[in-house]
């Protein structure tokens, strides 16, 4: 079994940072990808940012230029630095990922979730 453990979500003004982490521990063969999702009331969930194992990261076009992640194989975890912070993006942030828990079976696993808000 994967557990994956954020910190970092809480209330902050326009403009602002935060900074989420997510580490994974458990039974850890490899880490395919990390990244997060959030999901804000009454919206789908959607991809933010994502991590691969071949360094190649996606970014939600609303978060661009503002958000950066980034990730320390060593600890299993990664990192989401969120600056220039706007209202539209307050929600939960979940993170996600890819484990190979055996060498060619992986599965996806989900954080619990942290409440990012954005308000003056």
């Amino acid at each position: 079994q994967v557990h994956l453990v954020e910190s970092g979500g809480g209330l902050v003004q326009p403009g602002g940072s935060l900074r989420l982490s997510c580490a994974a521990s458990g039974s850890i063969f490899r880490v395919s990808a990390m990244g997060w999702y959030r999901q804000a009331p009454g919206k789908q969930r959607e991809l933010v940012t994502r991590l691969d194992s071949d360094d190649s990261i996606y970014y939600v076009d609303s978060v661009k230029g503002r958000f950066t992640i980034s990730r320390d194989n060593a600890k299993n975890t990664v990192h989401l630095q969120m600056n220039s912070l706007k209202p539209e993006d307050t929600a939960v942030y979940y993170c996600h990922a890819n484990i190979f828990s055996l060498p060619t079976i992986a599965y996806d696993f989900w954080g619990q979730g942290t409440q990012v808000t954005v308000s003056s």
